[in-house]
């Protein structure tokens, strides 16, 4: 995609009278040289696996480590049971948060959106909001754009990648997407959201990458359940009218130069933060015959 900032990508759609969706989807027809309904069907494809990763959940399976798996089945049980504090729809997107990042740990088919350690963001407030709006497959494909669009531009101006610039750069990523396309969804205007993009960014400013034993599952299942939280909270904030006053664009210049600054030891090298503790350490040891 040719979009070098979000300025630029709204710019574009203003200027031709479209949607976002359809000038990320117009972008992609010209880079991949592709017809409408070529992109548009390759996306909904994407949409129909998350879905497919949902339905096939299954809380009997465990990774290899032993480490994750269950969760999401023991937050169901939960919910079935007592009445949450979070409310039934974050009850749902903390839920497809952990199954979808669990069925990750277990080499189960996901979408990495941004990333696989991400990946259950994304899916973890569209399969709710479907739920709860019955928007269709169409309009939530044309989210999956949206957050496409967004996700490209913050990897042009900084990072997707966790051993790049730190967690904020895969759920920070993810929760950004997730937010904009959220605000996209609600009829949102493009001003709102990217100010839902940079909110949920600024949220997780300096969030490091610290995988225990350098696995995708201590703390990066948990991660997915906030970064997800954060995308609902940032959009309503947003599509309530309150605004960021750093603009999106210098939010994502803002996590480059975070992660650029940060120590190799907390960009997914399992040398630093949860990886180092006592307890971190023991399981590496345990799993890698490591110290």
């Amino acid at each position: 995609m040719s979009f070098e900032s979000l300025e630029e990508l709204t710019l574009t759609a203003e200027k031709n009278g479209i949607s976002l969706f359809e000038a990320v989807l117009r972008d992609d027809m010209e880079e991949r040289q592709v017809k409408y309904n070529e992109s548009f069907e390759k996306m909904q494809g994407l949409w129909q696996v998350m879905l497919k990763s949902a339905d096939d959940y299954d809380g009997s399976r465990r990774s290899a480590s032993g480490m994750a798996g269950g969760d999401a089945q023991k937050y169901r049980e939960y919910t079935n049971t007592y009445t949450a504090l979070a409310g039934s729809f974050i009850s749902e997107v903390i839920y497809y948060a952990i199954s979808i990042a669990e069925s990750n740990a277990c080499m189960r088919c996901i979408v990495a959106a941004p990333t696989a350690g991400s990946c259950g963001v994304l899916p973890a407030v569209m399969i709710p909001y479907n739920k709860r709006y019955n928007a269709g497959n169409d309009r939530m494909t044309e989210g999956l754009y949206v957050a496409a669009g967004i996700g490209q531009v913050i990897a042009k101006r900084a990072s997707i990648s966790g051993a790049e610039g730190g967690c904020q750069a895969e759920i920070g990523s993810a929760s950004a997407m997730a937010a904009g396309m959220l605000v996209y969804l609600q009829g949102g205007t493009n001003e709102q959201v990217k100010s839902a993009v940079a909110m949920a960014l600024k949220n997780v400013l300096g969030l490091v990458c610290d995988p225990v034993a350098g696995l995708v599952e201590v703390p990066c299942i948990k991660r997915n359940v906030m970064g997800a939280v954060n995308a609902v909270t940032s959009a309503d904030m947003a599509l309530a009218g309150i605004m960021s006053r750093i603009p999106a664009d210098e939010v994502i210049d803002a996590m480059k130069h975070v992660g650029d600054a940060m120590s190799e030891s907390l960009k997914e090298t399992a040398k630093g933060g949860l990886a180092a503790t006592p307890t971190g350490r023991k399981i590496a040891e345990k799993l890698l015959g490591s110290k």
